[in-house]
């Protein structure tokens, strides 16, 4: 069969792909969702999924190898944070202005918030590496935490999968939008956080107001 170029960005993809196949799906996917930076996890997903287009790969066993290599990640990272990652930001955090109150803070909204956190951070590039991480490092519940993961890996690939499987050569173009727009997410998602932080200190300022003068006290 005649090979079929890669289109864009992820043409610098195909020798990792034509030398090794679903094995660097595999590998790249649990990298990327474990916590590595700079690992081309998406890309290499997507370029996988045009391959299949073409006729390359099986795009079910692309999917379901995609889902289980990023599942396997994401718990590597949370076994990370949550056996390594506080001690090392109760050690060294005060080197980034990371404090022990903040990192309660983050575990008061990874209690509240961390099902849509860890399921929507798939689609969104750098959370998605860090959800594991900071899972673990806050304590979410490690069964919640796999439910959530499980489903949004699962919705992830599936979105990925099937837009590289059938957009083929346009997938570059759709890529560029939904990037571009994962930008303003991230944005929006960042502006929450800090509300919802803010309005939790106004909430804790507010119960620890003044004290009310004991009875029976002299008054000027």
């Amino acid at each position: 069969m005649s090979a079929h170029p890669l289109p864009g960005v992820f043409a610098t993809l195909a020798p990792l792909l034509d030398h090794y196949g679903y094995l660097a799906v595999a590998v790249l996917l649990f990298l990327e969702n474990m916590g590595v930076p700079v690992i081309p996890g998406e890309t290499i997903l997507i370029a996988g999924a045009v391959y299949a287009g073409a006729g390359r790969l099986n795009i079910v066993a692309l999917g379901v190898i995609a889902v289980v290599a990023t599942i396997a990640g994401s718990c590597a990272g949370y076994a990370i944070g949550r056996f390594g990652g506080r001690a090392v930001v109760h050690r060294y955090g005060r080197y980034v202005r990371l404090t022990s109150q903040q990192l309660g803070r983050a575990e008061e909204f990874f209690t509240r918030h961390g099902a849509i956190v860890v399921t929507v951070s798939r689609f969104i590039t750098v959370v998605r590496q860090l959800t594991g991480v900071m899972a673990g490092i806050t304590e979410m519940g490690w069964m919640r935490f796999l439910a959530f993961s499980s489903l949004g890996s699962i919705l992830w690939v599936g979105v990925w999968a099937s837009a590289g499987d059938l957009a083929g050569d346009h997938i570059t173009a759709i890529y560029k939008e939904v990037s571009r727009y994962s930008l303003y997410v991230l944005i929006a998602v960042a502006v929450i956080v800090v509300g919802l932080i803010l309005r939790q200190l106004v909430r804790r300022h507010r119960r620890a107001g003044p004290a009310d003068p004991e009875p029976g006290a002299n008054q000027d």
